[in-house]
């Protein structure tokens, strides 16, 4: 089931995108290098200390001057302890994760600023994205069995710039709405009257990618 929607969504993705290939100045591909934070009943808030490495390739169509349409694929780390918190519940608590996320999304872009191909001109623009996506988790250490993938909406802010045709770079904040309670193993209804081993069943597990990327614009497909 997860595979089978994995593959459905890149083949949706990729055949949305190939129909305008002999557009070819349209099309980008890139990467991006940053950083995962979550946020849950482990890290209630945004906390920089739990910064974990990520990375990032994607594909963009860019139909018009105010529209993106992007197909990504990212993967990385994402941890906290609550030995780092001045609550005096959490450090009674002491629980601690690590766990890996692989995530594919497809994201609309609205850019701003009139973005397009300016051979003599300053271009770029800020943005704001959402989407939708599927991630896949793994927990370094399992306590339960739950199911360890979920759908997010993908959402955010950016900005970015063509700084000699045909590269551009940008920077990226975006969260991840998750539906998922266990990406840092303490989720779902209480077990048992311990409350030390208990979690917010009401509090959904959030992750956010924060990453600067490189991408390269095709301006010229030759077609057989």
């Amino acid at each position: 089931m997860r595979v089978r929607f994995l593959l459905i969504l890149l083949l949706f993705t990729s055949s949305v995108f190939t129909g305008f290939e002999t557009i070819a100045q349209k099309i980008e591909i890139g990467g991006g290098l940053g950083v995962f934070n979550y946020k849950g009943d482990i890290s209630p808030s945004f906390k920089l200390r739990f910064v974990k490495p990520a990375g990032s390739l994607f594909f963009r169509y860019n139909p018009n001057h105010a529209l993106s349409l992007r197909a990504e694929v990212a993967a990385g780390l994402v941890g906290a302890s609550d030995q780092n918190s001045k609550d005096p519940f959490q450090k009674a608590r002491n629980m601690s994760f690590r766990s890996r996320i692989t995530e594919v999304s497809t994201v609309a872009e609205y850019n701003f600023l009139d973005y397009q191909e300016k051979r003599y001109a300053v271009n770029w623009t800020p943005y704001v994205f959402g989407g939708i996506g599927y991630s896949k988790f793994k927990p370094d250490v399992v306590t339960d069995n739950y199911k360890t993938n979920t759908f997010v909406i993908p959402y955010g802010v950016g900005i970015k710039y063509q700084i000699k045709r045909p590269w551009n770079i940008g920077l990226e904040y975006g969260t991840r709405k998750t539906y998922s309670d266990y990406i840092d193993n303490l989720g779902g209804d209480p077990k048992n009257n311990d409350k030390l081993q208990q979690g917010d069943p009401s509090r959904k597990d959030t992750y956010y990618y924060i990453r600067l990327s490189v991408s390269y614009t095709f301006y010229r497909i030759i077609c057989p």
